[in-house]
């Protein structure tokens, strides 16, 4: 038998390996960044939305005080815009009732057109557009605070530290619905921390002729006895037997809204 020569045994390897190697090449995948994701493996997750998480919910203004009689603004929020206005509170009696139901839902369109507290007064209805104007003011005010004390802990919750002494103490002021009575309506407002009343005031009561004086008398009892009892279970002022039903009634709304 022929043996093979030593130097043609080693040029057979040497191109075996060769072959082999050139194979592997050929048959490696692709694992550079940009072949994967064309591939769909190892893409990175789409960055998600964050344009959800702005402000949301409702704020009352403060009640403005006309010639005519008190007006107050609510807003309803929604993606950080204003969704909805309404008046909780408008001038109401004789004439002022034909010019309340003219002008305010023209304000209230207006407002959810503009955005801003700087809209345009109703003709013949000057007063009340200012009173307007000044409670919506007061009620963007509080949304802005509102918004930025929310964005300010956002950090302070994600971190999960477990002490909740600082987020229970922070005050939060909620206005109940309106309540109607024999005599006119009561609306309340209350302001809350660390899970008590620490303030309550009434933001409509009945006006005019007796009920002035009914209402002098009765509102700071029923404030006063409010943040004493820590709920809507008070006492009725003696006297004031319509103002305080209605009184607890907007009361307990207001609880219920803070959580209470």
């Amino acid at each position: 038998m022929r043996k093979s020569h030593p130097i043609r045994r080693v040029v057979l390897a040497g191109a075996a390996t060769v072959s082999g190697i050139v194979l592997l090449l050929s048959l490696k995948p692709a694992s550079d960044p940009g072949s994967a994701q064309a591939a769909g493996v190892g893409a990175p997750p789409a960055a998600s939305a964050q344009g959800g998480a702005q402000a949301a919910g409702t704020v009352t203004g403060d009640a403005a005080q006309t010639q005519y009689g008190a007006v107050q603004v609510r807003l309803t929020l929604a993606n950080g815009k204003i969704a909805k206005a309404e008046a909780v509170q408008a001038p109401k009696g004789g004439q002022s009732d034909q010019i309340t139901a003219n002008a305010v839902p023209k304000l209230n369109q207006a407002v959810v057109t503009e955005q801003i507290a700087d809209i345009d007064a109703v003709s013949g209805a000057t007063y009340t557009s200012a009173g307007y104007k000044k409670s919506l003011q007061s009620a963007i005010d509080k949304a802005n605070a509102g918004s930025s004390q929310g964005s300010g802990s956002q950090d302070s919750g994600s971190q999960d530290s477990g002490s909740q002494g600082s987020g229970a103490a922070q005050a939060r002021t909620v206005t109940g619905s309106v309540a109607q009575t024999q005599y006119g309506p009561v609306q309340v407002r209350v302001t809350v921390s660390d899970g008590k009343i620490t303030k309550a005031e009434a933001v409509q009561t009945p006006k005019g002729g007796q009920s002035d004086q009914v209402t002098a008398n009765a509102v700071p009892k029923l404030n006063q006895a409010a943040v004493a009892a820590g709920s809507a279970d008070i006492d009725a002022v003696s006297g004031a037997t319509y103002t305080s039903a209605g009184y607890k009634e907007s009361l307990q709304a207001a609880l219920d809204q803070a959580g209470g």
